[in-house]
């Protein structure tokens, strides 16, 4: 943690660049726009095409079920389907800039056709690909004939004052004709119509891209929704991964354990028994060389003692099975080297997995603010919200604590990450830091 405390368009850097027209003025002209615009034309004609393979294929299917072929045309189209819903996601990718997740892969307990047959029908992303399939043309319709309309309208409407000349030269008449009966015509063709009827233009220009990005946002939820991995996919995937970040730190504590008791308490206690072997040795011939080594070895002793008692408080510390949070973060606030206040206001105490967690993610920020921070103040406060328990340390150091540096700060979130919690760092340069971590409650 040493280091840690210590879209726009333009001409310029992707970064730093500075617009002088609104958004609203230069929507029309953006790449963005036109990347919708295209996702909604393609949309049409993909629809299409999705729709009949699926209700070809499926009708097909549920016809042939009083035969066995039902079923395995029944596996095909739901495999088509998950097929389209690929090409989908990467059409969303690359003009919607929607990065989705690949859904859950077909499990398969054993190899053959069979399998693999049963894999897909049982499947939840191979019928909701299907169900993309079907509701996405009735919408690709709509956002097709709303979207074209509106970017048809506008610019034909603002381009006006240029090429109303074409209706009298090869029309016959006067302009666009707004009213017309069999005696009296109404057309726009004086230049205070013709720029009134750019103006309107103008607004039609203007509130296109946003209708069009309305419109994508639905297919935005439905590609997100219907050809993404689902909830229980995304949470398996996640205590997956929460699991081998369990397993990883466990055994990092173990290796951390082990490097300490070898060189720190084993080391020690070797060469006493070996003090202690020389001064028998000299005992008869020099007793007062002997009765030097002994006292000696018995400094060694209160050393490898108070080393095994850090090592036991690095493990689990006493006072926090005994006495709980309050007196164990109190102790450890003791030993700070900045003056700290401690409130823990909780009513019960939580399972220990939990309070040993809080109790660690406290002490290694209280280590780090004694490191880094070049703090004159910090304060530790512990409360429980409904199902979840709070922690909070604040410090009126240098800032700039960061938790995606790689860092201390990113292993603490990994440890809470690993019992759904969250660690939320706010620290700007200058300081103050506040760290703000979320437990989730469970009570003895």
């Amino acid at each position: 943690m040493a280091t840690e405390y210590g879209e726009s368009y333009g001409f310029l850097d992707e970064g730093t660049r500075r617009h002088r027209l609104p958004a609203g003025l230069r929507a029309p002209f953006e790449a963005r726009h036109w990347r919708e615009l295209i996702y909604v034309v393609l949309s049409l004609p993909i629809s299409i095409l999705l729709f009949t393979y699926a209700v070809t294929m499926v009708s097909l299917g549920a016809g042939l079920l009083v035969t066995f072929l039902g079923v395995p045309v029944l596996a095909a189209a739901l495999a088509g389907c998950r097929g389209f819903g690929a090409l989908e996601r990467v059409r969303a990718r690359g003009l919607l800039d929607l990065e989705v997740a690949d859904p859950e892969p077909l499990r398969m307990r054993k190899r053959g056709f069979m399998a693999w047959m049963g894999a897909v029908l049982k499947s939840g992303a191979s019928w909701r690909s299907l169900l993309y399939a079907v509701v996405q043309l009735p919408w690709a319709v709509f956002s097709f004939a709303v979207a074209i309309s509106f970017w048809a309208m506008g610019w034909t409407l603002l381009t006006y004052p240029l090429w109303f000349w074409l209706f009298p030269l090869y029309g016959g008449q006067g302009g666009i004709q707004l009213y017309g009966d069999e005696t009296h015509r109404i057309y726009l063709d004086n230049p205070f119509e013709i720029g009134v009827t750019a103006l309107v233009g103008l607004l039609f220009t203007l509130a296109t891209p946003w209708i069009v990005r309305a419109l994508t946002t639905v297919d935005r939820l439905m590609v997100h929704g219907l050809l993404g991995p689902s909830r229980l996919a995304t949470r398996v995937v996640e205590l997956e991964s929460d699991r081998g970040v369990v397993f990883d730190t466990a055994a990092a504590d173990l290796r951390r354990i082990e490097r300490d008791l070898h060189d720190g308490a084993q080391a020690r206690l070797v060469a006493l028994a070996m003090d202690l072997g020389l001064a028998k040795e000299k005992l008869a011939e020099d007793p007062q060389a002997a009765a030097r080594m002994v006292d000696e070895a018995h400094g060694e002793v209160k050393t490898a003692l108070q080393e095994l008692r850090d090592l036991a408080r690095g493990i689990h510390p006493a006072v926090l099975t005994d006495r709980g949070l309050d007196a164990a973060l109190s102790a450890v606030a003791s030993r700070c080297t900045v003056p700290v206040e401690v409130q823990v206001d909780l009513a019960e105490r939580p399972v220990p997995a939990i309070e040993g967690i809080a109790y660690f993610t406290v002490s290694e920020l209280l280590q780090n603010i004694s490191k880094h921070a070049r703090a004159t103040w910090a304060a530790v406060d512990v409360w429980r919200v409904e199902n979840r328990l709070m922690l909070q340390v604040v410090d009126n150091g240098v800032g700039g604590a960061d938790a995606s540096a790689g860092s201390g700060l990113a292993g603490l979130t990994e440890r809470l990450d690993a019992v759904d919690g969250i660690l939320v760092v706010d620290s700007p340069v200058g300081g103050p830091t506040r760290i703000t971590a979320e437990l989730p409650w469970r009570a003895v």
